[in-house]
């Protein structure tokens, strides 16, 4: 039973990692955050031809599934790439692709 739970716990990450990246937008983002340490809200916008508040919107899902962080610095934010998460998806999709 205790092994059913865990799987059970294991796919809902998994099922939540993968909704969150279930956009061109968000995985964008994932790639532009992944490749340098950091990125400000504001740079992400010029970077995206999007309105600011879709923009906010995308951050918040990545943010709210634990695959980003931010940090505010007033008037902006920073956001980054959640190490140990971002190392958690990477494991759980890989062990499902070579399942």
């Amino acid at each position: 039973m205790a092994l059913l739970e865990n799987n059970e716990a294991r796919r809902k990450r998994m099922a939540r990692y993968a909704k969150a990246m279930g956009h061109p937008i968000r995985l964008y983002v994932l790639e532009l955050l992944s490749k340098q340490s950091c990125c400000y809200s504001g740079d992400l916008s010029e970077e995206l031809p999007i309105a600011k508040s879709t923009l906010s919107q995308h951050l918040k899902e990545l943010k709210d599934a634990g695959l980003i962080q931010g940090q505010i610095e007033t008037p902006r934010v920073k956001y980054c790439i959640n190490r140990e998460n971002w190392k958690e998806a990477s494991t759980l999709f890989k062990t499902l692709f070579d399942s």
